[in-house]
């Protein structure tokens, strides 16, 4: 044990005992201090160090403390040390701290140990910053003394001071290089304790892993990334993990098979569709150029297509080194994987986003999907000239009618336990109900090349032939409309049956139409059945066509097999013929890679069309906004025509009651001074001049009642009713030309959207006001004679005073009749008037309210319209702003997609010795 030992564990005192002897250390040790003592130049210092060695065993530490305070030579640090332990024993931890604080010395041992101390003390005090903060120092000082890391780590541990746990490791990772440092490290890695923690901070220490063991370098690298996968430093990490790989020497004989599949699910995930382009495009070179220089057997060919497909989309991003190798490998090596599994996984991928963005139900591709995963089932499909035949040859090969005429939409018939018949179309699949329904549904689509039918039933001859037929329109002789059906269902067929007319048989158009389909479906095989053949009456003519019919076919198509349908046959003889030569031309080898290829061309058909949809569908926004802005001023005209339809109306009617009023009023006006003048007639000369004020008052509001009420009121009754008569003419001609308006705005809309009806039970409201205003009408007293007029009063006392005279009489009747026949009687006329009128003063002031009333409907509908309007324009315009401001929410997602097919595409022709693939 050396000397550092001894200290470290108080056993310096053994030094002075000899071990073989039984004794007590305490009086040996007195024994040799006191021998000590007698010489002249005694040296105490190293036995009083011992002495409270022993006495701090004995766990007398008062006495230890007492030795070790009279120490003097090079032991003394350790003494204060020792005494610092002493008082921390007997629970005097901040007179340990002072003095633990207070040591100074070189030595690295004993500067390890007080920092350990003092570690402990800081723990079991709580003072748990001042414990890291001194482990720490120590590990610095002397990190390789015994336990110093061990315990750093376990207390880091033990407080989930994950920071400082991640950080020792590391360290000691990179100054050790020990695996068991690395595997620590890997660990908190794959507990998520890295994460808040920078990429670049790992990058050295994973560069001495990987020139010291390659298999740990890939399981850190790979919990790294997979400790990641959901946080926002995912980029970060692949971005680091990326440099750090082009500057290794990485080897493709080193066998990275973990690192190659987590590289290939990175890229997978990068290119899903989720990110825009500019978030990936400064990664993906990078990490295609490791995956492919990391890529095992197995994913080899998948980094040279994906690297190839990236690099035609977006050129010069990659080195051209890494393009040429990825094109050496894919002309060498063949792809052995179950790409058609990952084919599906990106149609289904392009089919969930297609959902999400509103882009149809897209179930034609659906369906034509399902058929081509049917490996069972083989597909034949049935083409030719119009009028070639083919339907009746259907017919003959399932053994009944079930065509009676040429279709212009393509039939599948199936096999199936049960009768089934549905409709395909990209927007729905609608079930049939039986064969009646089919045969209308067919008239009724003579020209629906948009629909698929698919036609299931319980057939032998496709039973047992495993075959499904396919019926298409038949063909133009070349062009668009021939290329627009082909480009939709020959992808699906394993075999093409073309049916020639024996009568024409490979004319020009014939030949047009066949070598348009050898360009589109090169791969697809194609067999000949020659119909018609028994309309030729010369058995050597119908033989010569044959023989030239097949040489022409065979100088076109060398492998090319041909058949001759006759009804002359027996039908069941010929179906047995047709089932021979049908397997004859069945050809299911590679049948699982042919498939590929048209599921590629189905996806790619797909993407275009949501290309072409995302066009068509700005451009309908476009003119939806332009559209829309012509019929919002449209509308807005309308309604300030409304507008001043109803102001002109309300003046008119008003303006004709009005003269209806002042009619009436007039003739009341002139009229009642008249008959009131003519009431002098009632004056006799033997009247009782005492009353005669009062009884002549009477009489005349008596006769103004019969003319107001008898004569008067039902004069004005017809003519308001002759009023609201005119007044009906005026809302008919208005409530027309409301319905031509709405008219015109439904043709602009293409839809009923606008019907203006008008309230016509204003009128209604009208006529039963009026009636009940001029029935009854009862006229209030009116003060003619009776007023305080000085001519009335000095009339009315001379009547009192002198009408009991009878020679007064004469002189009375003559004054009360001149009296009355002069009077102007203006104001009596205004009051009577104005009785008549006032039960009317509430109609005439509502009739403005009335007449708004009567169009209120219709200009509410106008507004209502106008406000649609103008909201359509705004969420078109918005919509169109977002097309716009960030075209990359569709563009992106298709563009990537565009590289993954271009991948597949790539890797079907892997081993082939092709250079490149278009």
């Amino acid at each position: 044990m050396t000397l550092e030992q001894q200290l470290i564990q108080k056993t310096y005192y053994k030094m002075f005992i000899n071990e073989h002897e039984n004794i007590d250390p305490a009086r040996v040790l007195g024994e040799v201090f006191q021998e000590e003592a007698k010489k002249d130049v005694p040296d105490l210092s190293n036995i009083r160090f011992a002495q409270g060695e022993v006495y701090f065993h004995y766990k007398d530490y008062e006495t230890a403390i007492f030795k070790w305070e009279n120490i003097i030579n090079e032991l003394e640090p350790w003494a204060k040390k020792n005494i610092a332990d002493a008082y921390f024993e007997l629970g005097m931890a901040p007179t340990a701290e002072d003095i633990y604080t207070s040591i100074q010395s070189d030595n690295p041992t004993l500067n390890t140990e007080v920092a350990l101390k003092l570690f402990a003390l800081y723990i079991d005090r709580g003072k748990l910053d001042a414990a890291v903060s001194t482990i720490k120092k120590a590990i610095l000082a002397n990190p390789d003394y015994p336990n110093v890391t061990s315990r750093a780590r376990a207390f880091f541990e033990e407080q989930q001071d994950w920071e400082n746990a991640v950080e020792l490791a590391v360290n000691e990772a990179k100054r050790t290089e020990s695996l068991e440092w690395f595997d620590i490290l890997c660990g908190y890695v794959k507990n998520g304790k890295t994460q808040v923690i920078a990429p670049s901070y790992f990058s050295h220490a994973l560069a001495l892993l990987f020139y010291r063991d390659k298999d740990k370098f890939e399981q850190l690298v790979t919990a790294f990334l997979d400790s990641c996968r959901q946080e926002d430093t995912y980029f970060s990490w692949l971005n680091e993990v990326n440099h750090l790989l082009l500057n290794l020497d990485l080897k493709r004989e080193d066998h990275w098979k973990v690192l190659s599949a987590l590289y290939k699910d990175a890229y997978l995930r990068l290119i899903s569709g989720r990110y825009f382009i500019k978030e990936i495009n400064g990664l993906l070179p990078d990490l295609l150029t490791n995956w492919l220089r990391l890529a095992d057997h197995e994913h080899i060919v998948i980094a040279a297509a994906a690297v190839l497909s990236w690099n035609e989309m977006f050129p010069g991003s990659l080195s051209v080194s890494i393009v040429k190798e990825s094109e050496e490998l894919i002309s060498k090596l063949e792809f052995e994987s179950d790409e058609l599994e990952e084919c599906l996984t990106l149609f289904q991928s392009i089919i969930k986003w297609a959902d999400t963005y509103d882009m149809g139900e897209n179930n034609r591709v659906k369906w034509i999907v399902q058929q081509l995963l049917d490996f069972q089932t083989y597909h034949m499909l049935v083409t030719g000239l119009s009028g070639s035949g083919k339907s009746t040859f259907i017919n003959t090969l399932l053994g009944e009618d079930l065509q009676d005429s040429p279709t212009s939409m393509a039939i599948m018939f199936k096999y199936a336990d049960e009768l089934e018949i549905s409709e395909v179309t990209d927007a729905s699949i609608t079930p049939l109900a039986g064969f009646t329904d089919f045969q209308e549904r067919m008239d009724r689509l003579r020209n629906a090349s948009e629909s698929i039918i698919e036609f299931c039933q319980p057939n032998g001859f496709l039973r047992q032939n495993s075959i499904a037929i396919m019926d298409t329109a038949g063909l133009k002789g070349g062009g668009h409309q021939d290329r627009d059906e082909i480009l939709k269902n020959f992808h699906v067929a394993d075999t093409i049956l073309y049916v020639l007319d024996a009568n024409t048989a490979f004319a020009d158009k014939e030949q047009a139409a066949l070598l348009q389909i050898q360009e589109l479906v090169p791969d697809i095989p194609i067999h000949f059945l020659l119909s018609k053949l028994d309309t030729i009456a010369d058995e050597n003519d119908a033989l010569r066509i044959y023989r030239e019919t097949e040489a022409a076919i065979h100088s076109f198509l060398p492998d090319a097999k041909v058949f001759v349908s006759s009804i002359r046959y027996d039908r069941k003889q010929e179906q047995e013929d047709l089932q021979a030569f049908i397997k004859s031309i069945k050809n299911t080898r590679n049948m699982k890679d042919k498939r590929l290829a048209k599921l590629l061309f189905y996806i790619r058909m797909l993407l275009s069309g949501f290309l072409q949809k995302r066009i068509d569908v700005e451009n309908q926004l476009v003119e939806a906004v332009r559209w829309n802005e012509d019929m919002h001023s449209k509308l807005n005209g309308a309604v300030n025509q409304l507008v001043d339809l109803v102001a002109n109306k309300t003046e008119t009617l008003a303006k004709s009651y009005r003269e209806i009023k002042n009619t009436i009023e007039k003739e009341i006006a002139d009229t009642v001074p008249k008959m009131l003048r003519e009431c002098s007639g009632l004056i006799k000369e033997n009247s009782d001049f005492t009353r005669i004020h009062l009884d002549l008052n009477d009489e005349i509001n008596h006769k103004l009642q019969q003319f107001l009420g008898e004569q008067m009121m039902p004069k004005y009754f017809r003519l308001l009713q002759d009023w609201i008569e005119t007044s009906k003419i005026e809302f008919a001609q208005s409530q027309e030309f409301l319905n031509e308006l709405a008219e015109g705005f439904n043709n602009m809309f293409g839809e009923e959207r606008l019907t203006l009806s008008c309230d016509f039970k204003v009128l209604d409201d009208w006529r039963r006001d009026t009636e009940r205003m001029t029935s009854g009408f009862r006229l209030e007293k009116v003060n003619i004679l009776l007023r305080r007029t000085p001519s009335q009063l000095l009339l009315k006392s001379a009547g009192k005073l002198f009408g009991a005279l009878a020679q007064n009489k004469a002189m009375l009747y003559n004054k009360f009749k001149a009296f009355v026949e002069n009077e102007e009687y203006l104001d009596v006329a205004a009051t009577v008037g104005q009785q008549f009128f006032q039960p009317f003063e509430l109609f005439e002031k509502s009739l403005e309210r009335d007449v708004s009333m009567f169009f209120k409907g219709p200009l509410a509908i106008l507004n209502d319209t106008v406000e649609e309007v103008h909201s359509e324009i705004q969420t078109n315009r918005e919509l169109l702003d977002q097309m716009n401001t960030n075209p990359e929410m569709f563009r992106d997602p298709l563009t990537l997609f565009e590289v993954r097919l271009r991948q597949f595409e790539w890797m079907t022709v892997a081993g082939k010795g092709m250079q490149a693939v278009y």
